[in-house]
């Protein structure tokens, strides 16, 4: 057997062997110099320093949003009130009374003034919270100084408590449009 025979027999056994292998996976196959397969321990290294940068890069940016997600959140749901309060008053000709409350959107109300034509299921399939597992706050009518309405919606922020400023100030249906 010539030299040349002996490298293409040695050829046709390597094709053999890897012809069902792709282009990546024959580069992951044992080493040509003879050693096992998988990645160096630096090119590991390299691999997490690059997802470290990136976390370090995105995380921040994911994280600093949450205040101003739940803010968005208050606001939705309170617009969602105001929805099944509108209906509850095209019904009913009134809106449900402080002593009432937003319960009245989802059971019909015992006390104050009975509604006669209140929907069978409610307005709300339940009353919600808001995003920091606080109570909404009805007042109907509202006695907020100049926006003296017929009803007020409020979430107490952050702090769960009344007033407050920037991410603690309070949320109500009159200033939806602030920030």
């Amino acid at each position: 057997m010539s030299g040349r025979e002996h490298v293409e027999g040695m050829w046709t056994m390597w094709r053999r062997k890897h012809r069902h292998r792709g282009f990546l996976a024959s580069c992951l196959a044992p080493r040509a110099c003879g050693g096992a397969a998988g990645f160096t321990f630096i090119e590991i290294m390299v691999v997490v320093a690059i997802l470290a940068i990136l976390a370090a890069l995105v995380i921040p940016r994911i994280m600093g949003r949450t205040d101003d997600a739940k803010r968005t959140a208050a606001k939705v749901q309170i617009r969602n009130i105001e929805g099944a309060l509108q209906l509850y008053k095209l019904d009913n000709g009134v809106y449900p009374s402080t002593e009432q409350g937003l319960k009245a959107l989802v059971e019909k109300p015992s006390v104050g003034v009975i509604p006669k034509k209140w929907k069978i299921g409610g307005y709300l399939p339940k009353l919600p919270e808001d995003p920091w597992a606080n109570p909404y706050k009805y007042l109907s009518p509202s006695q907020k100084g100049e926006f003296k309405g017929e009803y007020e919606i409020i979430s107490l922020g952050t702090d769960g408590e009344v007033g407050g400023e920037g991410i603690n100030a309070d949320i109500t249906n009159w200033n939806l449009d602030k920030d």
